[in-house]
């Protein structure tokens, strides 16, 4: 008698951490403006220090784990805990929780600018000039944490020359591949810091699964794209690869994305950009732009089908990187490549910066001075960033009198 009562306490108990896991994460989805940086504050008040479900040490690990991957960094990090906490149904709730509230505010505004035909008013302006700001805020933060050298300042701006010069869907995985190697050549010979072991509840069998799926998605969805020349299978490509070969979080997704959906006549520029824009003003994860861009392109379903694709990669690649990342992060030559790849990643990034960014929200003296502004209100204000998108918008409205 007593064994299916400890089963059914058992049960009890997964249901309880799951429901648990998703109550908090709704909260973070609700409240966690700022971008992935701000994310990881908020995870860390949140799961770390008032409920205590990871210690410190395994906290930084997890957080060094997903930086080091391809993807949204701050919703990998949600992703492994809520894995660690309630298994593999508690990375999905975890996931689903922080990622809902923004998926449904941007599908929204998609439907609002569809609808009401707001592409070129002063306000959708004002969000552009936003986005410089915050773009160039981004740039100017990881630039000072991630090429504190002239080596990967060197790779970092040939990274921009080159990406600006040579646009097309495989140049910025190439430009992170040769990176790596040369960060390998420069840095191979830096000493590591002694990392101390995490826990990990997932097995290497289900992980090397996880990973083989990856990758197969990986070649085989721009396959079926050309054999089947489905819209469908064009939007799922487009976002899965966006979702596994961008590092360094929601930002660097914007040139991607734009060669994506844009060149593919899917959203139109001002669009793209708007929704950009908007997307800095909802709490949760940037890579929920991908929902925006889906409900423009084919409504409802599209949007379903964009933040799935985008976010797939994230989840397969922590359930499989999260067994073996105890081994590999001793690798000096991981260590190295790392270093080359997040220079690359500032080299992109700033090249985002000026095309499409810069080219498509500044076009008079006027929008200089208020992207200026916004970016000091960012910097040396430290405003939140709702706050700076409202400005933004105000100013746009109000450049749009003048």
């Amino acid at each position: 008698m007593n064994e299916p009562h400890s089963s059914h306490t058992s049960n009890i108990g997964k249901w309880a951490a799951l429901a648990e896991v998703l109550g908090v994460s709704i909260k973070l989805g609700l409240t966690s403006f700022g971008g992935p940086i701000a994310h990881l504050g908020y995870f860390h008040h949140e799961y770390i220090r008032r409920r205590k479900w990871l210690d410190e040490k395994s906290y930084a690990e997890l957080v060094a784990l997903c930086q080091f991957l391809p993807g949204p960094a701050s919703s990998q990090v949600g992703i492994g805990i809520g894995i660690i906490r309630a298994g593999l149904w508690g990375g999905f709730v975890a996931w689903l929780g922080f990622t809902l509230p923004s998926v449904i505010a941007l599908v929204v505004f998609a439907f609002l600018l569809q609808s009401y035909g707001l592409s070129d008013t002063g306000w959708i302006h004002g969000l552009k000039i936003v986005a410089v700001a915050i773009v160039a805020h981004a740039i100017w933060g990881m630039g000072q944490k991630l090429t504190p050298d002239r080596e990967r300042v060197t790779i970092a701006v040939l990274t921009a020359a080159v990406a600006l010069s040579w646009q097309s869907a495989y140049s910025q995985v190439l430009l992170i591949l040769v990176s790596g190697l040369v960060g390998v050549y420069l840095f191979r010979k830096k000493p590591i810091d002694p990392v101390p072991e995490v826990h990990i509840p997932i097995s290497r069998s289900l992980a090397v699964v996880c990973l083989l799926f990856f990758f197969a998605l990986l070649f085989a969805l721009p396959l079926l794209r050309q054999w089947g020349e489905s819209e469908w299978l064009g939007l799922a490509d487009s976002f899965y690869r966006a979702g596994s070969l961008v590092f360094g979080g929601g930002h660097v997704v914007l040139p991607l994305l734009e060669h994506e959906i844009v060149s593919a006549g899917w959203v139109r520029p001002e669009d793209f950009l708007a929704g950009y824009g908007a997307a800095q003003a909802v709490p949760g994860p940037l890579f929920t732009f991908a929902s925006y861009l889906g409900a423009l392109a084919g409504g409802i379903p599209g949007a379903i089908l964009a933040t799935i694709a985008i976010f797939l990669p994230a989840f397969l690649l922590v359930v499989g990187s999260l067994p073996f990342w105890n081994q590999l992060r001793k690798s000096k030559n991981l260590q190295a490549s790392l270093a080359g790849v997040n220079a690359a990643v500032v080299g992109i990034l700033l090249a985002a910066l000026y095309d499409p960014v810069w080219t498509s929200a500044i076009s008079k003296p006027a929008d200089f001075i208020l992207a200026i502004l916004l970016f000091v209100l960012l910097q040396v204000w430290k405003m939140p960033p709702w706050s700076v998108v409202l400005t933004g918008v105000l100013g746009g409205m109000m450049l749009d009198f003048l």
